[in-house]
């Protein structure tokens, strides 16, 4: 083979960053995207974890020594500047700067590279990383830094039907491959989506192929999903569309701005965090099918409790011109690039607004607590839906009876009159004690007519109480003014001379009484009654605020 060196000063290839390289991910990242750019269909990643190397092999066009010389080994080289943007089989070009292969060329002891265009001979080299650091030490030039040859014995098995492609082998990977296999394949699912582009591009790693079905534990954990404009996308038609029954709500947003994608919401946040590690599942920004920004809600945070559910993928291709608004290190767009701040722009005025809006409303319909900081409930509203939904939890049957439908309807039909009632009677229970509270204070004495209605009541619990073959107390104390409802009550507290002219609490509780007596017997109320009880709330309220002052 011939002896192949780099295209560039040692020392600028130095100071470019050969500490691109960020985690294994970002490796793999790179190499999968030059595959891709290549034309390739396939690409083998295989893992050996006990001795730390990575082999990544594909059946892309390949490289001639020239290729190799020219192009791989020449830092900054880019196809774009030879007015390319598209590969033969009209792929979208990944590449931009040419200078992402730092990551890959920095993150092992030695890495082996081979190439092959069809119908050639292999070529290819190794870099020594311990000796380009010694190289780039002692200031040599590049023709006094040759590339080792590669030994092609090393890479035998993966040599069989070889017939065009690239082989690279790395060899010790710097600081190990601390990640799981398990976690490895649910990432570059996630994170690859080139298959939106070209259903033929295939990842294979440790000869098992990369499918959808590693995000099954995501996907059987959504709950709710909006559709951002058109887009095919196996993922949502596969795993989360709307004719799948875990899925409870299926939206679609349509935007002026060209982009595409999804998001969704899991039911519980801990389904967002990917096991055994302390990363969770996001909202990400692909162009091209890359993965270009992580996390966009970091660039928009609203502090609303639904970012803590949501993950999903927005395709903004048209970030994909001929300015670069990628960072160097190729895991971020240029934070006041003007397309990207319209793309945020669109996402947290558009877009999250209404998911936001959304969420709170399906969480609710669903009897699950959704978003107390928003103003659609009033909080006295949400609190007795969220008290209805814990009691009614305890009733409804396992999704595996066969009633389990049925009594959700049931339940379903009673949650707003229910909602209703629960704060109703909260109001009933403050306002009826405030006022004994009021008359235990003032020392107000029952008048005869009271003390009448006491002996009466209170021989009628007896006699209820002998029928139920109950001996014990009920009431928490003999205080006889838990014996009155509101209308006795009032009649103690703020009873007018004139009934017909002067304000009073006592004109109010004839109206409150028969529809709280009728609340209170756990009756649905006519919406008429609501009303009526409502109003007389209200003038109850402010008149015994006005009377305990």
């Amino acid at each position: 083979m011939s002896n192949f060196t780099f295209n560039i000063s040692l020392s600028v290839l130095n100071h470019l960053g050969r500490n691109l390289y960020r985690s294994f991910i970002t490796v793999l990242g790179e190499a999968i995207s030059n595959s891709w750019d290549a034309d390739a269909e396939n690409v083998w990643i295989n893992i050996d974890r006990e001795n730390n190397s990575l082999i990544i092999k594909d059946d892309g066009l390949g490289m001639s020594s020239e290729d190799f010389q020219n192009k791989f080994l020449k830092i900054g080289y880019s196809k774009r500047k030879d007015g390319q943007t598209k590969s033969n089989s009209d792929r979208p070009f990944i590449g931009r700067k040419g200078i992402g292969k730092l990551a890959l060329l920095s993150c092992a002891e030695k890495i082996h590279i081979i190439s092959k265009k069809k119908d050639t001979e292999i070529i290819g080299g190794i870099i020594d990383n311990s000796g380009l650091d010694t190289a780039i030490k002692d200031d040599l030039t590049p023709n006094e830094y040759p590339l080792e040859n590669v030994n092609l014995d090393v890479l035998q098995d993966f040599l069989d039907d070889f017939e065009q492609g690239t082989i690279i082998y790395f060899e010790n990977i710097n600081d190990g491959i601390k990640n799981r296999i398990e976690y490895i394949r649910k990432l570059i699912a996630l994170y690859f989506r080139f298959s939106l582009i070209d259903e033929t591009f295939k990842i294979i790693l440790n000869n098992d192929p990369i499918t959808l079905n590693e995000l099954n534990d995501l996907s059987q954990s959504t709950q709710f999903v909006w559709q951002i404009n058109d887009i095919d996308d196996p993922y949502l038609k596969d795993k989360i569309s709307s004719t799948h029954s875990h899925i409870k709500r299926y939206s679609k947003i349509t935007t002026d701005l060209n982009i595409k994608g999804f998001i969704a919401s899991v039911t519980e946040p801990k389904f967002l965090k990917i096991r055994n590690t302390s990363e969770k599942v996001t909202l990400d920004l692909y162009v091209n099918g890359r993965l270009r920004e992580k996390d966009l809600l970091k660039h928009i945070p609203s502090a609303r409790i639904v970012e803590n559910y949501i993950y999903g993928q927005i395709h903004y291709d048209d970030l994909d011109n001929e300015t670069d608004r990628f960072t160097s290190s190729r895991e971020g767009v240029v934070a006041d690039d003007p397309l990207f701040q319209k793309l945020l722009n669109t996402l947290k005025n558009k877009i999250m607004n209404q998911i936001i809006e959304d969420w709170d409303e399906w969480r609710v319909e669903l009897r699950q607590d959704g978003d107390s900081e928003n103003k659609r409930l009033t909080k006295k509203e949400r609190k007795s839906k969220e008290l209805f939904n814990t009691v009614v939890d305890e009733y409804v049957p396992p999704t595996s009876s066969t009633n389990r439908n049925l009594v959700d309807d049931w339940v379903n039909t009673l949650s707003e009159d229910a909602q209703f009632n629960l704060s109703s009677y909260a109001e009933c229970f403050v306002s009826e004690n405030l006022l004994r509270k009021f008359i235990e204070h003032n020392d107000l004495t029952l008048s005869t007519e009271a003390q009448s209605k006491l002996i009466e009541y209170k021989k009628r619990e007896e006699r209820a109480k002998d029928v139920a073959n109950i001996s014990f107390e009920i009431r928490k104390d003999a205080n006889d003014l838990l014996y009155f409802s509101m209308d006795d009550l009032a009649n103690f507290v703020d009873k007018p001379d004139d009934q017909n002219k002067q304000p009073g609490i006592s004109r109010d509780a004839k109206v409150y009484k028969p529809i709280r007596d009728a609340m209170a017997h756990t009756s649905i109320l006519t919406q008429i009654a609501k009303q009526s009880l409502n109003t007389t709330f209200h003038n109850i309220k402010a008149r015994i605020k006005k009377i305990i002052e």
